[in-house]
């Protein structure tokens, strides 16, 4: 079988790349697409949002937990073992069977009957997606020579930003105007009606269609990637006579750690800048649906697609100044995100705050946002892994990465949720005069329906405005993330290592 390792009895070329050119590249292009869908289906439940909390009747804070803390728990707890057994057997068949779980996962998302059959789907699809990155990048640093790596994992690495854009892309529009009565209508015409048996399609939402139509198709991914991608020999690629370093334990490299204060500066950084990014992202649709009357598909292409393209514009462009400052001013890899994430709070505070009439406005203040929210990225990982020898370089970020999971995905959404329902009882207390609203009677459509129109009034501003401001003041955490990222600058002359110049 072609996943088997190639030529396994060849001993290392060394300092060469492994394969030919074309089929390098087919091996890339088809990682790269791993990498894609992976983040398509991990930001399709945030695209989708408000149609799920309306299913369900869930609360703001339920769906908090529902898109924070489990997955991210199991992604960062997973990723280890999933890691250590990428350095042991075949890689190619741990990412093919990982890619077969979390897409039969979110494809599963779709026939959800209650939360919590959601919630065990959503845990499905995080321990599935932990197994995707670890060992892809040890199949690319085996394919390619060093000289060849950076620009290799660059390409790999654009996959966050593509899967972000695609779940907006597609997601969102098969959310809004796909449903079970086209599909039926579509089955019939192509005679294939009766392969189904006795369905209600008239029932199907369209978010149901949108996890099924985007999560089944990553079967077939899995058998391409397990038929057509080889195996390489380990450490092919490595120079002749290279010197393997022995990498540092966890437990050494949290003992260099230690003693290194702007190494826990930059994580608790990163990690507030992340909580804030998990948590904007997870209620930006909901939000825009429930003030501005924006469905999920108008709010993907309008605002999901163009957020994405700024966040990845604004993370290189964070890496392009840093190269330029640098040279003249040393510690700019750490306080030039705190600039940015400074400048970005105003922008986002005004652009959620602008009438529906201002949309537009909206939109380019928030991208503008978003370019100088993302411009933190690169700094996270040069200064983490900058601090510390070659053989803590590894342990170093993933610390760093199991920070950020646990304390950006994990608490972002769940915070963002437990604010909007803070702020929404506040505004039912302040608006309702009678005291007879609450919460949970007005997130239930059926009940507000029957209400009288001053009431069904009273619960639609409080829903959208209780969200609006849960956002406005997660934006303000940026703060003290700006001054962990300037306290890291103070330190960064002694604690780096590796110097830039």
């Amino acid at each position: 079988m072609a996943n088997t390792a190639a030529n396994a009895g060849a001993q290392p070329a060394g300092g060469v790349s492994f394969g030919t050119p074309a089929y390098r590249n087919y091996v890339l292009l088809a990682l790269t697409l791993v990498y894609t869908l992976n983040f398509i289906d991990r930001f399709l439940l945030s695209v989708i949002a408000q149609p799920v909390i309306n299913a369900f009747n869930l609360s703001d804070s339920q769906y908090g937990f529902l898109n924070g803390p489990p997955f991210a728990i199991l992604y960062a707890l997973m990723g280890i073992p999933i890691a250590m057994a990428a350095d042991r057997y075949n890689r190619v068949v741990i990412i093919s069977l990982c890619i077969g779980l979390w897409s039969v996962m979110a494809a599963l998302c779709g026939f959800a009957t209650s939360f919590m059959f959601l919630l065990f789907a959503r845990i499905g699809v995080a321990i599935g997606e932990a197994g995707c990155t670890p060992p892809a990048n040890s199949i690319i640093g085996d394919y390619y020579k060093p000289q060849s790596r950076a620009n290799a994992l660059g390409i790999y690495a654009m996959g966050v930003t593509l899967g972000g854009a695609l779940a907006n892309a597609f997601g969102g529009p098969i959310a809004t105007q796909l449903n079970g009565g086209n599909v039926e209508r579509w089955l019939q015409g192509a005679n294939l009606a009766g392969l189904f048996g006795p369905i209600d399609w008239a029932g199907i939402e369209g978010w149901r269609l949108a996890f099924i139509v985007i999560g089944a198709p990553g079967v077939l991914i899995a058998l391409l990637v397990l038929l057509t991608v080889k195996e390489p020999p380990r450490g092919y690629s490595d120079p002749p006579g290279a010197q393997r370093v022995q990498r540092a334990s966890i437990r050494e490299t949290l003992r260099e750690v230690m003693t290194k204060p702007t190494f826990w500066s930059v994580t608790m950084a990163a990690s507030l800048t992340a909580l804030v990014g998990y948590g904007l992202t997870g209620f930006q649709a909901p939000m825009a649906q429930r003030i501005h009357g924006v469905s999920p598909g108008e709010f993907a292409l309008q605002f999901g697609v163009p957020l994405s393209l700024f966040s990845a514009a604004g993370t290189f462009l964070g890496g392009f100044l840093t190269e330029k400052l640098t040279p003249r001013f040393p510690n700019a890899v750490a306080w030039l995100p705190a600039v940015g994430l400074l400048l970005c709070i105003p922008l986002y505070e005004t652009a959620f705050f602008l009438p529906t009439e201002q949309l537009d406005l909206a939109r380019v203040l928030w991208c503008a946002a978003a370019a100088l929210h993302f411009a933190y990225l690169g700094a996270q990982y040069t200064i983490g892994q900058g601090v510390v020898s070659m053989r803590s370089r590894a342990s170093a970020i993933a610390i760093l990465l199991l920070a950020i999971a646990l304390i950006g995905n994990g608490l972002g959404p769940q915070i963002v949720g437990w604010l909007s329902d803070m702020f929404m009882a506040g505004q039912l207390a302040a608006l309702d005069a009678s005291g007879t609203l609450s919460g949970e009677i007005c997130r239930a459509r059926e009940v507000v329906a029957a209400l009288p129109e001053g009431q069904q009034e009273v619960c639609r501003i409080a829903y959208g405005e209780g969200l609006r401001r849960s956002m406005a003041t997660t934006a303000l955490i940026f703060v003290p993330a700006a001054a962990f990222f300037l306290l890291s600058a103070r330190t960064l002359k002694n604690d780096l290592v590796a110097r830039p110049h």
